[in-house]
């Protein structure tokens, strides 16, 4: 069984895909951009987007009633690696110290709409 998640408080899906999707015992969010989910335009360097991207998947976790302390395994994809100590500063903001998730980060050739910082969870229920 399988419930699809989607809030307002987030960036509707850009795609045929979902926001997030609850399998019962985990939920796996989609990538999330740094796109204002009102306005849907991308925040502006990597530190904004880095923030707005995490703030938008808490919303996501709200949304199924989970929290941040809920992810388990996070995966960051970067428009530029030379971008990984900014985004991991933002990052560290989002997690508590001493139950950080564990997590991949990789360079990619593009993100979509120019986006320098994509993140998506698993989070255990």
């Amino acid at each position: 069984m399988k419930t699809i998640i989607a809030t307002p408080n987030a960036p509707a899906a850009i795609g045929p895909y979902a926001q997030a999707v609850d399998g019962g015992s985990v939920l796996i969010t989609s990538g999330q951009l740094g796109l204002d989910p009102t306005t849907g335009e991308l925040a502006q360097g990597i530190e904004a987007q880095t923030r707005r991207a995490l703030e938008n998947v808490k919303a996501i976790l709200a949304q199924a009633g989970l929290t941040m302390d809920s992810v388990i395994k996070t995966t960051v994809f970067l428009q530029h690696m030379s971008d990984f100590a900014a985004m991991n500063a933002v990052y560290a903001e989002f997690f508590t110290q001493g139950s950080y998730p564990a997590r991949s980060a990789v360079e990619v050739g593009a993100l979509p709409k120019g986006g320098l910082v994509e993140i998506e969870c698993i989070c255990v229920k």
